[in-house]
């Protein structure tokens, strides 16, 4: 919440193949709750293009959507979080962002990954040179409120335990599917929390040391 006690605007960055209509359940719920909700359609959505290059994107409607001194909260789905930790990490959102959460993520890559040999997935794979990267830095998200949200019966993110990293808060939540995270009611109660936490107190950070 900022000063005047008002929620931070949330938005919402979607997976491979998906567009922002997978949010419609998660954009009400949290609507209905108060807060202003907002997404964006990544282009192309099939994995022909980078993560970085689709970080590029949320920063540009982040830029052109925000003003300059807004914070925001962040929420990423599937691939939509390793998008994101791609603008929080990589293009200055950890400037901007307070609370960041994703939900069933490939922060250590997932074998499915394999299946599509486009630019998007091969960043996704277990061990890949974009990842490793990614986890190089990963001790940046200690620096706002990160949490990941997961569910161990997931057959997208294989192994499931692959959105488990060691920073943040690290939620378990058994729901059947993979694509049901995005609209069951036990992780819309649980996002809810979390975007009620108090954010961290804003520190100098020195990339170079």
């Amino acid at each position: 919440m900022n000063s005047l006690n008002q929620p931070n605007p949330v938005l919402l960055i979607h997976g491979i193949f998906d567009t922002i209509r997978i949010f419609d359940r998660m954009s009400k719920y949290l609507k209905n709750l108060g807060w202003d909700v907002y997404s964006l359609n990544l282009v192309p959505n099939y994995g022909t293009v980078g993560l970085d290059k689709l970080a590029k994107q949320v920063d540009d409607y982040i830029s052109k959507t925000f003003p300059p001194n807004q914070a925001l909260d962040l929420i990423g789905f599937s691939m939509g979080g390793i998008v994101s930790r791609y603008y929080v990490q990589k293009l200055g959102g950890i400037e901007r962002v307070e609370r960041f959460i994703t939900i069933s993520s490939p922060h250590n890559g997932t074998l499915t990954a394999y299946a599509l040999n486009l630019a998007a997935p091969k960043q996704m794979r277990p061990k890949s040179d974009f990842l490793e990267d990614l986890n190089q830095d990963i001790a940046l998200l200690e620096k706002i409120n990160f949490t990941s949200i997961w569910t161990p019966y997931d057959a997208m993110i294989l192994p499931a335990r692959s959105s488990q990293i060691p920073v943040g808060r690290d939620i378990k939540i058994d729901v059947l599917l993979h694509a049901w995270m995005v609209s069951d009611e036990k992780v819309l109660k649980v996002i809810v929390e979390e975007l009620k936490a108090a954010p961290k107190p804003k520190q100098i950070i020195n990339l170079n040391g």
